[in-house]
């Protein structure tokens, strides 16, 4: 588990004080942008020298910021003044505080809002949309997930800001995108997961539809939305010029129908629910053992041999209506009761050490306990703790970043801000003897 030191923190703000000057925003700005991003990363990460505007809220936007600033971006999260995002009421489980009751901030809310600061600014009113102009002077990206239109009414919508701002990237993630006709309503990650279609391949074959346990439309437009802010970055320091990044949840959750979506276009024909059960492997699945169950997953014929003489049942793989990958989906309704009875007799230390030893794959279903402690997790840092004077116990834990750079690893500056944090500070750095701005109220 990765621990950071109050002193850690302290002396990376220090860094973030010491940036370059912010991009100039003109169309001739290209060589401005080449000299800036010729500063050192290597300590404060490869995104160190960018500052991102962020308006986003809930998940989406958020996973996508948290991604930039873990990377090092100096990610700026805007608020309402009095309620900050949405997702600080989500719980329990909230912060214990200092004298054991609940804090303002949910486990919802600190699962995607690290390494940002928050300043607290009322959009709504002429002096908010202001302060979001100016600030917006020294961004390099907006990320926003207002209704299609929303910010428009403020003068904060791309075309409201792109003449002005012409090197900025700007990304609108909303739940159906721009156009369409159902760009005018509301996205919501389980809309979007019933309506891109995966809730219908989820859950038992004679079950309701399902949905995925965690918002992973949600995720995964906030993964998108990264890559894309990355890649027109990389437009906008060769050519100096901005760009608009429209996306949407339902297009996202569409996109990662992968297999079973192109299963579809190919054949004309409605894929099926099929529980833990793969559409075009088997066996991949769970399977009951006598004391729990597994994950099976032979992936080729050389494969299912061998499994099926660690199970003692060679006829299995000797019968021809089973040996080869499309016989055993033509039948399975036969092959999969068969394996079901045999696996019963095998427990799972003993039927994933053989299966590991053969090279099958396989692998324990675990809770989250099991999870999260595993020796793997721990070697791979996947647990995070920060300092967090709010809580009674001094520190959080979060959920490490899966990347592992080699030369700018990844960084844990900020823990999740309260509301209003840092108003003052990012108005006095970002716009410094310019600043005329007033705070607004937490």
């Amino acid at each position: 588990m990765i621990r950071m030191t109050s002193a850690g923190a302290k002396n990376t703000t220090s860094r973030f004080l010491n940036k370059v000057a912010p991009m100039k925003q003109d169309a001739n700005s290209n060589a401005k942008i080449k000299s800036d991003r010729t500063a050192d990363t290597a300590s404060s990460g490869p995104l160190a020298d960018l500052k991102i505007l962020d308006l986003s809220r809930i998940l989406a936007g958020p996973t996508c910021t948290q991604l930039l600033g873990d990377m090092g971006a100096d990610v700026i999260k805007i608020e309402r003044p009095g309620a900050g995002d949405d997702t600080r009421k989500w719980g329990p489980p909230y912060v214990e505080g200092n004298d054991g009751s609940p804090t303002k901030e949910s486990a919802y809310y600190l699962s995607s809002n690290r390494n940002k600061r928050s300043v607290a600014i009322d959009i709504s009113s002429a002096e908010g949309a202001d302060q979001i102009r100016k600030l917006a002077a020294h961004a390099d990206v907006l990320v926003e997930n207002f209704k299609q239109g929303g910010l428009a009414k403020y003068g904060l919508s791309y075309e409201d800001l792109r003449e002005e701002f012409p090197a900025l990237v700007y990304c609108s993630i909303t739940g159906f995108g721009q156009t369409g006709p159902n760009a005018h309503r509301a996205g919501y990650d389980l809309l979007a997961q019933g309506f891109g279609g995966i809730m219908a391949l989820t859950g038992e074959a004679d079950g309701e539809p399902m949905k995925v346990g965690v918002g992973i439309s949600d995720v995964m437009t906030g993964m998108y939305a990264a890559t894309a802010i990355l890649a027109a970055l990389r437009h906008r320091d060769a050519t100096g010029d901005g760009q608009h990044i429209d996306l949407a949840l339902v297009d996202t959750q569409l996109s990662w129908m992968v297999n079973e979506g192109v299963n579809y276009l190919l054949s004309g024909e409605e894929p099926i629910r099929r529980g833990n059960q793969h559409p075009n492997i088997v066996p991949y699945q769970v399977f009951e053992v006598a004391d729990g169950h597994v994950v099976i997953a032979v992936g080729n014929d050389q494969q299912f041999e061998r499994f099926c003489g660690l199970i003692g049942a060679n006829e299995l793989a000797e019968n021809p209506i089973y040996s080869t990958n499309p016989q055993r989906l033509a039948n399975r309704e036969t092959l999969l009761p068969q394996l079901a009875r045999i696996l019963k007799s095998h427990t799972k230390e003993e039927l994933l050490s053989g299966m590991e030893g053969l090279g099958i794959p396989g692998g324990p279903i675990n809770n989250l306990s099991e999870a999260f402690t595993s020796s793997q997790a721990k070697a791979r840092d996947m647990i995070v703790s920060m300092p967090y004077p709010q809580a009674k116990a001094g520190e959080i834990k979060l959920i490490g970043n899966p990347i592992k750079f080699s030369k700018t690893p990844i960084t844990y500056n900020r823990p999740p801000p309260t509301c209003g944090e840092h108003t003052n500070e990012v108005f006095d750095e970002w716009l410094g003897a310019n600043n005329t701005t007033k705070r607004a109220k937490d």
